[in-house]
């Protein structure tokens, strides 16, 4: 909440009661409140951005000078004690209504990076001729991206922040999909109205003369900004995040075009995920293709096609940003919930991704089968509050068993975090847009959101310094740094080192 705001909610009240309570009527500074509370709401329109949380606020302060006025025009204004009864009481209502509503939907910002870059964005949609789009019957299709990128920039204080996304159908789908109702369209406006720490377009930082790069994997039914607060923590360090849309998978995303492709439900595509994981038979069938390997394999070949085309960005960027400001030859990737079973496998299939972190999701056969020599980071919540958060007893163990299977072999170095408190929606920025629903419906786990975000933020961070930079990484070398995580770590063999 701004601080007109609270300014104002604090005015109406004193207002309220010293026109609703007899005792307080007759003091002098009492009968000047209205007036107080209406040039403090002409001061927050005019100072603070206007929003429609605000509205019951201001209604009611209206409503409170029209009766201050009332009562300084004329001494008995005629109102039996019905009439009056009624109208505190229904003020009263506004009164808790109009606290009450910047409170449960508060104006969300993203708290700034603790790094000393400035962040800048772009977007790209990116189509691969070469292979054919899976989720579709038409054998013309082509795979299609869209892709954001974020990047060090030059500081530019008085530019406009980016929104956190102009595609209202993701984000409503997203959160319908998490809540299992439908927003209405003012809340879902509210959500696309937040902005971020990033300004479009921004020039690159020339502090370096080229950019580490890690791909970003999304969630079942997610989206590409969904992890804007880990994402804007390693931009300000001095990396860039490229984070994929994988169309069918994500939520919802809209091409430059107008076309619209909504996600396929979580019934429909988990056999075919799943089948990458354990393997069956008969293999699932999905939009009318068997698919022997699963459905990983395919959504793997999302992140090796988009560094080919990060080469072409490279060389000449088509929106004259980035060109020469990547380092290609140091790239890692994270993955959350289903980007953190394609991202193993994403690993697996191309070498060039030289560091990798997965967040809370189980493995692929044939990734746990040959291991990886990349450098990995594995988290997951401890078995407590997996079961706190309503996992059952065999999803618990699908993951930690193939995520444990995965740690043991690895050639290169390996690190397991085991957090405590942590519910999925924790790693992601969802505590951040909607975290009284959340926190109503058990969503979130009893631990702070700032602190698990902090933890996240500081061991991501550490884990690409120490791989792609070369830095120092003290972090990594400590089995509890915070009271609710425990890191456990083993060393690769020196064959399997890179870069």
């Amino acid at each position: 909440m701004r601080p007109l705001e609270a300014l104002l909610l604090a005015a109406n009240l004193l207002a309220f009661l010293a026109l609703a309570v007899p005792r307080l009527r007759g003091s002098p500074w009492a009968g000047y409140l209205p007036v107080v509370a209406a040039l403090v709401a002409v001061a927050q329109v005019a100072l603070e951005r206007y929003r429609w949380q605000m509205v019951p606020a201001d209604v009611l302060t209206a409503a409170l000078l029209i009766v201050w006025l009332a009562r300084r025009a004329a001494a008995d204004t005629g109102v039996n004690g019905a009439v009056a009864g009624l109208a505190i009481g229904l003020g009263a209502l506004v009164l808790l209504v109009s606290i009450a509503l910047p409170l449960v939907l508060p104006e969300y910002r993203f708290p700034p990076p603790s790094g000393p870059h400035a962040i800048g964005t772009v977007t790209y949609h990116w189509v691969d001729d070469g292979r054919t789009e899976l989720f579709t019957t038409d054998p013309e299709d082509r795979r299609e991206l869209m892709v954001q990128v974020w990047y060090p920039a030059i500081p530019r204080e008085d530019a406009p922040r980016a929104p956190y996304m102009r595609d209202a159908g993701a984000l409503t789908t997203w959160v319908a999909w998490l809540l299992h109702v439908n927003l209405p369209d003012w809340l879902s406006g509210r959500l696309t109205s937040v902005t971020t720490n990033a300004v479009a377009g921004a020039p690159v930082a020339t502090v370096e003369p080229r950019y580490p790069v890690v791909v970003f994997l999304e969630g079942l039914s997610g989206f590409r900004q969904m992890n804007t607060y880990q994402v804007e923590e390693l931009v300000s360090h001095g990396y860039v995040v490229v984070a994929l849309d994988q169309p069918y998978t994500a939520a919802s995303l809209t091409f430059p075009d107008g076309r619209r492709v909504t996600g396929i439900s979580k019934e429909e595509i988990w056999p075919a995920i799943l089948q990458s994981i354990r393997r069956s038979d008969p293999a699932p069938v999905l939009r009318g293709r068997t698919l022997e390997d699963g459905i990983i394999p395919y959504l793997a070949r999302d992140a090796s096609f988009a560094l080919d085309r990060l080469e072409n960005v490279n060389r000449a960027d088509p929106e004259g940003v980035l060109t020469g400001a990547l380092d290609l030859g140091r790239v890692g990737l994270i993955g959350v919930s289903l980007g953190a079973i394609v991202g193993p496998e994403a690993c697996h299939l191309d070498e060039r991704l030289g560091a990798c972190m997965f967040m809370e999701a189980p493995v692929t056969a044939d990734v746990i089968a040959a291991g990886l020599e990349q450098p990995t980071f594995l988290q997951l919540a401890d078995d407590e509050s997996l079961r706190l958060a309503g996992w059952s007893e065999a999803d618990i163990d699908l993951h930690r068993e193939t995520m444990r299977s995965l740690y043991t072999n690895l050639a290169g170095d390996g690190y397991f975090l085991s957090t405590h408190g942590t519910f999925h929606l924790n790693l992601t920025d969802a505590p951040l847009l909607l975290r009284i629903p959340l926190r109503v419906l058990g969503l979130l786990g009893p631990i702070d959101v700032a602190r698990a975000h902090g933890i996240i933020k500081a061991y991501t961070v550490g884990f690409f310094d120490r791989y792609l930079r070369g830095s120092p990484a003290p972090l990594l070398d400590e089995r509890q740094a915070f009271a609710e995580a425990v890191l456990e770590s083993r060393a690769g063999s020196p064959q399997a080192a890179r870069r």
